[in-house]
């Protein structure tokens, strides 16, 4: 595996050369380029030009901002606000775990890295921080419209520490003290800190309880301490008995926290509480991990997860109205800066909140329309599937299209008798896995199955482990992946004995092996018998297994091998054709725009006239609109109901289009750090779908925001006559109409056959 890793990194220096030397002759009067006159703004394009990129951590603010807008909407029900408040919290704090962290350890090591945007780390935090604490305004503004408004509804959430106790009766009280007796009380630990007790070590996103108390045996001198609210192993909100208030049924909540304050006293005794605040601290969570030197990558990452815990402190969240003198006490403590201390006008740990969204299951009036996705493959015996690949590649939508024929493809090869081999690669997947158990079935049935299990998967490492030795102790060959590279590709190969043969099926993807996900994820799957790419998969597979040398691909390319190269020469082209006056454009779809390299190209294609639209979800450093260099650029960003997480990537090619899914982004850890697949779609019918697709989707006037030139996104309204669109709702109805169809189809087919005896009782009846 070293050996391969080498090969990896020599090609990955020779690919860096060119790239190096590609930057120079755009930079420079390169004689060759000049003759190309493309424009006479090209020795604009250069990666010291800080004036042609975005701040990738300003920008992903950017578009965590477009997911609390998705809250701030009026035309969602509340309980999908309450949603979105919820997953706005946790890629919040997600990002001050890796990114802010990440940024902290820049500036402590006095290295002078300057961002795409030629900001320093120093400066990017200072600007970061600015941002986040205008945005902790506005999204507990936000929380509290809803939480009035649900409340109207009927769904009252207690969050108000002063307010509490007015609000509960006798029959509250009894029932809270109950269970905090039941409950609570043994769970609890009080911590109190002076000199015989050390300040404890706050665990990383854990809902802490900071006291200010008067001791009553020094009655004269203030102390702390610090009680950490089970939030794991019990739920954050504990439903209360509910109340009928006219015809309507009241369902209320309080949190745990809360509980506990108001039987605080049963915890410290005869000592004179002075105020009583939640806190929690975002701590380092990157994992450390020196791969080269680890003997055991496994045992490795274990080990480092158990550190994840008790990393550097980034930034603490307290309530508002907690004493200044405890808060400087915490600041201290945990060594933070004062901009690094944040102060949170409600409760704590919002993320949580997906607690309620998912116990009220019962008011749909509150909840976004049920969706059930359809099953676009229809089969008699699972085994049939291997028949309808070979017949015709199939393409699957995600979540519009079922996830189970993945399920059944994978099912079919674990029980099929003439199966021989099953490989997966697996980077994320679901706690109750069924694609886990599939593959233990099929092992124990004496297949040979080989599963890649990616044990990097930022904050999945755990549940990867756990699989990981699962899989073992079933017979299953599983492999931790590359050395320095995590593999990030979406694979599943099948090998078969038929009757002319070993043929081979595979089913590549730009999402997770994860029904779960699938439900709520737009991504997109073909399953294919295409010998090439199978012989393509192979290939790659035994480059990851074995000590095989990095091969030649027929249709496919892979990161970090030569998927860098084959975007570059498809963009290359459609510059090529429009500097013929040929027709040139090219569309892409992806989460994250970063890559310099990749956006100074899509500079010069616009430069040359190239048509460029550009779907980016998240991280967008490249400059729409800029005169003279990117005014054939238009960027625009769609956060809806579901996650955008599907890679296309169209290429004109002179009225031929070139049509590619991926699990890569435009990204230089996609491009150069890890396995990333990217796949053609040649199938006439598919590729239509995928245009179709495509079209849609920049159709959007609804979810879409358009990114302009200073970084702002605007949302898109329809112009004059022009009805709203969403791209998301003709997905969904697109599909409710064809199961319309099919079931008026059933209702004429069962008419047909009973219209024969309709008429013949007629004539009877005539005759009689």
């Amino acid at each position: 595996m070293l050996e391969l890793k080498k090969e990896f990194e020599e090609h990955n220096e020779f690919s860096k050369d060119k790239i190096i030397e590609s930057k120079n002759e755009i930079s420079t009067n390169n004689p060759k380029k000049k003759a190309n006159k493309i424009t006479k703004n090209n020795h604009l394009l250069s990666i010291n030009n800080y004036d042609l990129f975005f701040n990738r951590e300003l920008s992903w603010l950017e578009f965590n901002y477009r997911v609390l807008e998705e809250a701030i909407r009026k035309d969602n029900p509340l309980l999908e606000r309450l949603k979105f408040i919820a997953i706005y919290d946790n890629n919040m704090n997600e990002f001050f775990m890796v990114r802010v962290a990440g940024l902290k350890q820049i500036v402590a090591s006095s290295i002078n890295e300057i961002q795409l945007d030629g900001k320093t780390a120093e400066e990017t935090l200072k600007e970061i921080h600015k941002k986040v604490h205008q945005l902790a305004i506005i999204k507990y503004n936000v929380l509290n419209e809803i939480l009035e408004q649900l409340k109207s509804k009927g769904i009252e959430i207690y969050q108000d520490t002063q307010n509490i106790e007015k609000l509960l009766d006798n029959k509250d009280k009894k029932f809270i003290k109950d269970f905090f007796k039941k409950e609570l009380f043994k769970i609890l630990t009080p911590l109190a800190i002076d000199p015989s007790h050390p300040f404890p070590r706050i665990l990383n996103g854990k809902l802490n309880l900071a006291i200010k108390l008067r001791l009553e045996r020094n009655p004269n001198k203030i102390s702390y301490a610090i009680v950490e609210v089970p939030s794991d192993v019990l739920p954050r909100f504990i439903e209360l008995p509910p109340k009928n208030k006219f015809s309507l049924t009241i369902r209320r909540f309080i949190t745990v926290e809360e509980i506990i304050k108001l039987h605080i006293k049963e915890l410290f005794g005869n000592n004179e509480i002075i105020s009583i605040h939640g806190f929690t601290i975002n701590r380092n969570s990157e994992l450390s991990i020196e791969e080269v030197s680890s003997e055991n990558l496994l045992s490795t990452i274990e080990e480092e997860l158990k550190n994840r815990k008790w990393g550097e402190a980034v930034r603490l969240n307290y309530r508002k109205g907690m004493p200044n003198d405890l808060k400087d006490f915490l600041r201290k403590q945990l060594d933070l800066k004062e901009e690094e201390t944040y102060e949170k006008n409600g409760m704590l740990n919002l993320f949580n909140l997906m607690e309620i969204y998912e116990k009220i299951q019962d008011r749909p009036d509150l909840r976004d329309v049920p969706f059930i996705p359809r099953n676009t493959i229809t089969l008699e015996n699972l085994s049939d599937i291997f028949e309808l690949i070979k017949q015709k590649d199939i393409l699957l939508h995600h979540p519009y299209d079922s996830f189970q024929p993945v399920i059944d493809f994978l099912q079919a090869a674990a029980t099929d008798k003439d199966v021989l081999a099953i490989k997966q690669t697996l980077y994320r997947t679901s706690g109750d896995s069924p694609i886990v158990k599939l593959l233990i079935e099929a092992a124990e049935r004496g297949k040979q199955v080989t599963a890649l299990v990616e044990l990097k998967a930022r904050f999945d490492e755990e549940r990867n482990i756990v699989w990981a030795r699962e899989m073992e102790k079933h017979g299953i060959h599983v492999v931790y992946g590359l050395v320095g590279l995590k593999i990030h590709a979406k694979v599943l190969q099948v090998i078969r004995r038929e009757k002319d043969g070993v043929r081979s099926y595979v089913h590549l993807s730009t999402g997770n092996y994860n029904p779960n996900t699938a439900k709520i994820y737009t991504d997109l799957a073909i399953l294919t018998a295409d010998p090439e790419i199978n012989n393509d998969v192979s290939n790659l597979f035994h480059a990851l297994t074995g000590y095989a040398s990095i091969p030649k691909f027929s249709k496919i390319s892979v990161a970090p091998i030569d998927l860098r190269q084959t975007l570059t020469k498809l963009i290359e082209k459609e510059i090529a054709n429009a500097q013929a006056g040929k027709p040139a454009s090219i569309k892409i779809k992806i989460n994250s725009l970063v890559d310099a390299d990749m956006i100074l190209l899509l500079y010069k294609a616009s430069m040359a006239g190239v048509k460029i639209d550009l779907n980016v979800r998240g991280i967008c450093c490249l400059k729409p609109n800029l005169p003279g260099i990117s005014e054939n650029i238009r960027v625009i960003s769609i956060v809806g109901r579901f996650l955008e997480h599907s890679r296309i990537y169209y290429f004109e090619n002179n009225g031929n289009p070139k049509i590619f899914l991926s699990s890569a982004d435009l990204m230089p850890r996609n491009l150069n750090r890890r396995v990333e697949i990217l796949f053609p779609i040649e199938d006439p019918d598919l590729k239509n779908k995928i245009i179709h697709i495509l079209d849609v989707i920049f159709r959007d006037n609804h979810n879409a925001r358009l990114l302009l030139p200073d970084g702002k996104y605007i949302r898109l309204t329809p112009k004059k006559n022009e009805p709203r669109f969403s791209s998301q709702r003709y997905f969904r109805e697109e599909i409710l109409k064809e199961f319309e169809e099919k079931e008026r189809n059933k209702e004429e087919k069962r008419r047909s056959i009973f219209q024969p005896l309709t008429n013949f009782e007629q004539i009877i009846q005539s005759k009689n």
